[in-house]
Order: C-alpha cells, then structure tokens, then sequence
C-alpha cells in the first residue's frame, strides 16, 4: 500500500468519527431538557391543552408578544389569560 492511500484511508476515518461524533454537551444543555413533541403533546394533554390554529395580523401578533413580555409569561399563557378574561364580559 502506498503512503498516498495510507493517508486518505487515515483521512477517510477521521472523517467518518467527525460525522458520527454527538455535539458537546456545552452547546446542547437547553435542548436535552427540552422533551420531544410526543412527550410534549402528552405533557399538553394531561394538562387539559388542546391545539387550536388562528390565524392572526402581524400587528397583533406583535402586540401580544409584547404584552407576554411584559407581563413575563408566555405567550400561550397570555393569550389564554387574555381570552378568558374578555369571554367572562
């Protein structure tokens, strides 16, 4: 075998332990405690969520993100606060 193929064998392993290798655990801490969507959907359905698709105007998309901002929530807290409460009128 010459040096030549010697070499791009050694490349060709490096290669395929960079492909296989996992990102490092700094850059992925917030994603692993993040769960799935199967077990988010689960999770959303023992609470007692349902999914319900609206289509809304930028401008008040962009005013509820800010009201859940301020408020310090999210978002879909502060839509669902929102909505009870202009219901109970």
């Amino acid at each position: 075998m010459k040096k030549t193929d010697l070499e791009k064998n050694k490349a060709l392993k490096l290669i395929g332990d960079m492909k296989a290798a996992r990102t490092p655990g700094r850059f992925g801490q917030g994603a692993a405690t993040l769960p799935d969507r199967r077990e988010q959907r689960k999770l959303d359905q023992a609470a007692g969520l349902v999914p319900f698709p609206v289509k809304l105007t930028q401008p008040l998309i962009d005013a509820l993100m800010a009201h859940a901002k301020e408020t310090d929530v999210s978002v879909n807290e502060a839509i669902n606060a929102l909505l009870t409460q202009a219901l109970k009128k």
